[in-house]
């Protein structure tokens, strides 16, 4: 690989200091790279994949685990392979650390390095056959109570069949990518992130036989939004990756299922997943 663009997170990276240093870096060891003019800053925004060359191999991505998610879920479509660099805190995601990111470039030049494929959800929000949002997550779709609310009742249906009704703070569905984030704080189990399925984690349940399941990855996870005696109605909130929460109705459901796009992720070979489990968890 010779051929890269930059996404940074700009308030972690002030005045681009270091994006200026590895797009230096990049260009004298005879690469090019362009900074993208959309680059996710402080402030939420977005990255444009319209700004993206039609050549460009890789997308290095500057930031947390946060930045690295909306860059993929971004750049899907355009299925660029995404390499991060951490600039946050834990950065699960991210290839390698600030310090040894030089190191890191070396090894793209060198094609060191190989690439996973991660499936995605697509999520759909219905009331009755109306479809009120749509949209795409690498991690995981929550729905959850809404500030100081109690316990919320939530439906799940696997494919039209009622799975269970939960009471609680609500209901994770995730990939084998979002495994290790909201999943593993709520008792769900760690999986390979190169494994088919999806996981269905119940948060603080109030019963003591909820448990999580995981499903393949070819099922369709319907939500649906119920009454409950300590809820008021628009209570739940549903979120994709923790972000663009949507208010949910009782009555309208989310149906959550595999999405046709994956993100793609560079790996260094000197690196496997368990000791990225070692040394972040």
């Amino acid at each position: 690989m010779n051929r890269f663009c930059i996404i940074t997170n700009r308030g972690k990276d002030e005045g681009l200091v270091f994006t200026d240093g590895l797009v230096s870096y990049i260009r004298k060891k005879g690469g090019s790279c362009k900074v993208l003019d959309g680059s996710l800053g402080a402030d939420g925004a977005y990255t444009d994949p319209a700004g993206i060359p039609e050549d460009v191999q890789c997308a290095i991505v500057l930031g947390g685990d946060g930045t690295i998610i909306r860059a993929a879920t971004d750049l899907a479509d355009r299925a660029v392979p995404i390499f991060g660099i951490n600039l946050g805190t834990l950065g699960f995601l991210a290839e390698t650390e600030k310090q040894d990111a030089f190191r890191a470039i070396d090894l793209l030049f060198e094609d060191e390095i190989r690439i996973e494929e991660r499936m995605m959800l697509d999520s759909e929000i219905y009331f009755e056959e109306q479809k009120l949002f749509e949209g795409r997550a690498l991690n995981d779709v929550v729905v959850t109570r809404s500030g100081y609310s109690r316990l919320i009742c939530a439906e799940v249906y696997v494919n039209g069949e009622l799975l269970n009704e939960y009471r609680g703070d609500g209901v994770i569905v995730a990939t084998p990518t979002g495994s290790t984030g909201y999943n593993l704080s709520a008792g769900g189990p760690i999986v390979m992130p190169g494994a088919k399925l999806m996981l269905v984690t119940p948060i603080c349940p109030h019963s003591i036989n909820n448990r999580e399941i995981a499903i393949s990855a070819e099922d369709e996870v319907t939500i649906l939004v119920k009454e409950s005696k300590k809820t008021l109605e628009e209570e739940a909130f549903a979120t994709l990756d923790g972000k663009d929460a949507i208010r949910l109705k009782t009555g309208e459901r989310i149906v959550i299922r595999r999405s046709d796009r994956t993100a793609k992720l560079v790996r260094r070979k000197d690196r496997s997943f368990f000791d990225i489990l070692r040394t972040k968890l």
